[in-house]
């Protein structure tokens, strides 16, 4: 999609995902399937004094360096389990006692159908289809894991899902929430409204405005946050930019524009270790490999056309990245950077959004052109199920998963 620089209007901006709407459909009807700050100065060296006593052990110095880890956070943020790996809590079978007793299921939102698809991962069936609002466009676990909110983009609504009973609830009024975040503290939404051009930062329980921030970028849409809490990194879909947010303040404090024309960022994902971010791009058609703490230029990872939607393995060791336009998955391993593998569903398809089952065997995605989802296996990228649902389906979310706490989208837990 070619960038726009002149500002578009409301009325255009709705236009052009109307027409993003009839693409859709047209494709399911073809197929048939439907921080630069100061250095501190460092103390003069001194020389030890005899009364010194011995180093301290390593179980002490490993105390201290936590303590300090901890006093960084943003306040109220749970700390990590593993200061080198952010996803420990993630980790096979390790539900929350939150969600002891909660069904598995998989949640996808039809953009087209105005419908949530209900899937029981056991018979790859659906069981139950609910009608929400407008254009759904993402199943979002909350930070509390007690509520799925279903993002009606166009319908300027937030349908709550009860994950214990499957069914929906009374709407709750929030306008354009393409996306939906939370702080790591717990305290805020924060809704990535794409056509109003501003990041809103809500009550994560009432979804009652607390700020706005204007951004000059167009089409927010993804995120993820450092490892401290402090700030996030967000892709601007339409104008090929990426911010830093600084999470306490609610401002922006970084912006750049990726050195690609046209370049489409999509999906945020942040590394283990807390010290890489990768960018998918649907134009750049890969990855882009960033330092969030710098903010500096990224480069590119070529992986596949269509680049969109990043997902980190149980282990951490590996982050799966889908092309969509060429129905494709990219194998990253964290360890070396470096891309191993490459699935091709049978037949070709759309692989888009989705997550991981709890116990890590399998990888659900929805097919965005071809109205249906994917289960493949995360083992040898085998394709186990094909499952028609609605049309357009977008950002699915399969929950319960492993984790303490939910950062949104379509669940990224820690």
């Amino acid at each position: 999609m070619p960038l726009t620089v002149a500002r578009p209007s409301r009325a255009r901006r709705r236009a052009v995902r109307l027409r993003v709407a009839g693409a859709l459909l047209l494709a399911c009807a073809a197929a048939s399937a439907c921080a630069a700050s100061d250095e501190q100065a460092r103390p003069a060296r001194e020389k030890p004094s005899r009364a010194t006593s011995a180093p301290p052990s390593a179980a002490t110095s490993k105390a201290a360096a936590s303590k300090a880890a901890a006093a960084r956070l943003l306040p109220g943020m749970p700390a990590p389990l593993d200061p080198h790996d952010l996803y420990a809590a993630d980790r096979p079978g390790k539900l929350s006692p939150v969600v002891k007793g909660i069904p598995s299921r998989v949640y996808v939102p039809n953009t087209l159908s105005n419908t949530v698809s209900v899937i029981d991962p056991k018979t790859y069936k659906v069981i139950r289809t609910l009608q929400v609002g407008t254009q759904p466009q993402h199943v979002v676990p909350s930070w509390d894991l007690k509520t799925l909110w279903v993002n009606n983009d166009l319908g300027n609504s937030l349908t709550p899902i009860d994950p214990a009973t499957g069914k929906a609830g009374r709407p709750v009024d929030v306008h354009d929430p393409y996306n939906l975040y939370f702080t790591p503290d717990g305290k805020y939404a924060v809704v990535m409204a794409s056509a109003d051009r501003a990041l809103v930062f809500r009550d994560a329980h009432t979804m009652r405005v607390v700020k706005s921030v204007p951004v000059s970028c167009y089409g927010v849409n993804h995120a993820d946050f450092s490892p401290d809490g402090r700030y996030f990194i967000v892709s601007c879909e339409f104008s090929g930019e990426l911010l830093k947010v600084d999470t306490a303040r609610m401002k922006v404090t970084g912006q750049q524009r990726l050195p690609l024309a046209g370049a489409m960022p999509q999906d945020v994902k942040i590394s283990p270790d807390g010290r890489t971010w990768y960018i998918a791009d649907m134009v750049a058609d890969g990855v882009w490999v960033l330092n969030g703490d710098d903010f500096t230029r990224p480069r590119l990872l070529p992986t596949g056309q269509g680049a969109h939607g990043l997902y980190v393995s149980r282990d951490s060791r590996s982050m799966y990245i889908t092309n969509r336009g060429e129905g494709t998955i990219s194998v990253l391993s964290f360890a070396t950077g470096k891309l191993v593998e490459r699935w091709r569903l049978p037949g070709g398809g759309s692989p888009d959004m989705g997550g991981i089952s709890a116990d890590g065997k399998v990888l659900w995605l929805s097919g965005r052109y071809h109205s249906e989802v994917y289960a493949i296996a995360t083992r040898d990228g085998r394709l186990l199920a094909r499952i028609p649902v609605g049309g357009g389906p977008h950002g699915l979310a399969v929950f319960p998963q492993p984790g303490r706490y939910s950062l949104g989208h379509t669940g990224v837990f820690r």
